[in-house]
């Protein structure tokens, strides 16, 4: 297909990764990352093939929440940097080809914002209507706690203000009333301020509880909330006309896929795929795709200029909320047994190197099918080495740790203590004595080399983003083969889920002489039979993409 058509529509076919400065790299040694850190690594993202940068908060914040209770949207955290630092970290990703996004987190604030304080402190505060009250908690209020670790309860009672306030998060994040007119108008002017800017879009953060408006006392009498989000969007576009709404939305598919604005395509530009993020570990677990398989079937199709987001793993628990138990207890079996391992009941808090043993062939198998399955990749930092979690931070944090740079004691991520450091650093046998940038840009089958092919590759791919996908039968149970199609390219990929060897005989074209079969990730040429198909041999743990030429056609390859 003809490149010039994408570039427009540039979050089809990009790769997203995630990060927190304050665990990436600190450039004055008190121990935590800042802007000024991640400006100074950004040629390691580029190098990657990253083009889109998506920063998690750098909001002031009593960071009780990892930054997510915000104390001002509109401000930079004083200990990360300053609104130059972020417009010169802007540039120089821009210069390199990177768009920047950021987080979105306006379902609540921090109970210290001074709006809350100002709506606690009077009824009379113009600001009390900004947040839910209630005299008395209503019945249900110990139903859809999202941390039953931590709360019991959606209400607490606040002594200053003489009433309960709805928190669908921690009690520390009193919600903002979505409802208030006054409210929507605030987030417009949040988003509009990042625009100017130099923000490109941003994640939006628990999309549901955004539109949530269960808490008010008459919401069946209130407007569609995806009204709001088509307003949200509209706005966006008549701002920044190529900016993005990235998501989190986590429920079924056929409700996920009414927050894209259904055929009009006119709310979220983009949505997260946790259904198939789920069905990945559980196929993974089994060493069968078919669960995958059966998901990407099931899994509706974007508007036109719509996308989902592909992941292997993202800043929280690794959720399993939406498999039965019987499959969940699958997954802890085979990739969290102990019970540290796991948080909520729902999911993991552990990254896939230790899950998988640190097998690399696994390991590669599965950023191969990342990047090829349809969607825009994301990858949440320090995936591109291998890193993996330590269990002795609390919670979600225990993937949140620090940046591995070189192989020094605080993985060259600050010349602190380690005592002082932001975040953990990994311990054991992925610890930055092991797993680190420095040798891994060296040594030519580290998995960091892996993954910078993988991107080269998916990006001189546009049909793996844009085509049509077809998951291609064959007689193999543990091989995952698809075609993608568009405008007369097309790719195969193959994926071995076992750690046996398996062959398999493909229909990849239609029939015709001098077809071939030309290998992407390897020198090699595959034979493509008169009747269009072809026999492969697969390595366990084994991967190839395939471009498949006839005569005429022009690829350099």
């Amino acid at each position: 297909m003809r490149l010039t058509e994408t570039a427009d529509i540039w979050w089809k076919n990009a790769v997203v990764y995630c990060l927190d400065i304050e665990t990436f790299f600190d450039t004055d040694g008190d121990g935590r990352g800042d802007i000024r850190g991640l400006s100074q690594r950004i040629d390691h993202l580029a190098e990657l093939g990253v083009t889109c940068l998506w920063l998690m908060p750098f909001y002031p914040t009593p960071d009780r929440d990892d930054g997510y209770d915000i104390t001002d949207f509109y401000g930079v955290d004083k200990r990360l940097g300053t609104h130059g630092d972020l417009v010169e970290l802007i540039t120089l990703a821009q210069d390199r080809g990177m768009r920047v996004i950021a987080d979105l987190v306006v379902n609540h604030t921090s109970d210290q914002h001074p709006w809350f304080q100002s709506a606690r402190a009077s009824r009379e505060s113009p600001y009390r209507d900004w947040y839910v009250w209630r005299d008395e908690p209503p019945e249900n209020a110990d139903q859809g706690i999202v941390f039953p670790d931590q709360e019991n309860s959606l209400w607490q009672y606040d002594e200053q203000a003489g009433q309960y306030y709805l928190h669908r998060f921690y009690k520390h994040q009193p919600d903002l009333d979505i409802t208030n007119p006054e409210v929507r108008d605030e987030i417009i002017r949040v988003i509009g301020f990042w625009l100017r800017l130099g923000i490109s879009g941003f994640r939006v953060d628990a999309v549901p509880f955004l539109l949530d408006t269960d808490g008010a006392l008459d919401p069946e009498h209130l407007p569609d909330p995806h009204d709001y989000l088509r307003d949200l969007r509209a706005f966006l576009s008549r701002r920044s006309g190529q900016a993005v709404l990235l998501g989190e939305v986590n429920l079924p598919y056929k409700e996920t896929r009414q927050f894209f604005g259904d055929e009009d395509g006119d709310e979220l530009t983009m949505c997260f795929d946790f259904i198939g993020m789920q069905k990945m570990y559980l196929s993974l677990a089994r060493q069968d795709p078919a669960e995958l398989v059966k998901a990407l079937r099931e899994r509706p199709a974007p508007p036109e200029e719509a996308q989902w987001g592909t992941f292997v793993r993202n800043h929280d628990e690794l959720t399993l909320d939406k498999l039965t138990d019987d499959e969940r207890n699958e997954v802890f079996a085979a990739f969290g047994p102990d019970e540290n391992m796991q948080l909520y009941g729902r999911g993991l808090r552990r990254r896939l190197p230790p899950m998988l043993g640190n097998d690399q062939r696994r390991l590669k198998m599965v950023y191969s099918l990342l990047f090829s399955l349809p969607g825009t990749p994301v990858l949440f930092y320090g995936e591109e080495i291998g890193m993996g979690e330590n269990l002795d931070a609390e919670g979600r944090n225990a993937v949140r740790t620090t940046m591995q740079w070189t192989d020094g004691p605080t993985g060259g991520f600050s010349t602190a203590d380690p005592a002082d450091l932001a975040g953990l650093v990994v311990q054991g046998e992925l610890s930055p004595e092991h797993v680190n940038v420095a040798a891994q840009r060296r040594d030519p089958d580290s998995l960091l080399n892996w993954i910078k092919l993988l991107i080269q590759r998916y990006r001189e791919t546009p049909e793996l983003s844009w085509g049509d996908c077809t998951v291609l039968d064959h007689e193999s149970p543990s091989v995952f083969a698809h075609r993608t199609e568009c405008e007369g390219g097309t790719v195969v990929t193959v994926h071995n889920f076992a750690d046996e060897p398996a062959t398999v005989t493909l229909a990849v074209a239609g029939s015709g002489v001098g077809v071939r079969a030309v290998d992407l990730l390897q020198s090699n040429t595959a034979e493509i039979a008169e009747d269009g198909t072809v026999q492969l041999e697969l390595e366990p743990y084994g991967c190839r993409w395939f471009r498949i030429l006839r005569p005429g056609d022009r690829y350099i390859l």
